[in-house]
């Protein structure tokens, strides 16, 4: 049997990990690019939206509304900055890092489970490798 290609399998993978998630972010009052968003700023704050919006994948025009969503439910704060007044930064309050936490456990939880046919040191080197080629620098 020929193996798949690369890209067919990550496609299926991430569908399976998406259906998976999908859930787990309902229970906590995230969609998956609100999650995305608070995940992106738990690394670190965003020197401002349109920062945010490339290091995301996100349409920037889209993001405001996201954006809107996460600030009335005190998970970001947007302000502006001080050496750009035109440009407004974005950051984590205590109650959106604390969402995120919450999250990000329930799907780690997740993927170890879905990992769990995999002897350790093998569920080791696949996230090593897929974070290797997720991040090439």
């Amino acid at each position: 049997m020929e193996d798949e290609d690369l890209g067919a399998l990550l496609a299926r993978l991430m569908r399976r990990l998406m259906d998976a998630e999908q859930p787990l972010l309902r229970a906590h009052g995230l969609s998956m690019w609100a999650y995305t968003v608070l995940a992106s700023l738990a690394e670190r704050p965003a020197t401002s939206q349109l920062v945010l919006a490339k290091a995301i994948g996100y349409d920037k025009t889209r993001l405001i509304a996201l954006l809107d969503e996460l600030e009335h439910d005190g998970l970001i704060v947007r302000e502006r900055d001080p050496a750009d007044r035109r440009a407004q930064t974005v950051r984590l309050t205590p109650a959106g890092e604390a969402r995120h936490a919450a999250a990000k456990a329930d799907i780690r939880k997740m993927e170890n489970e879905l990992l769990a046919g995999l002897p350790r040191g093998e569920q080791r080197t696949l996230r090593t490798l897929l974070t290797k080629l997720a991040h090439p620098e």
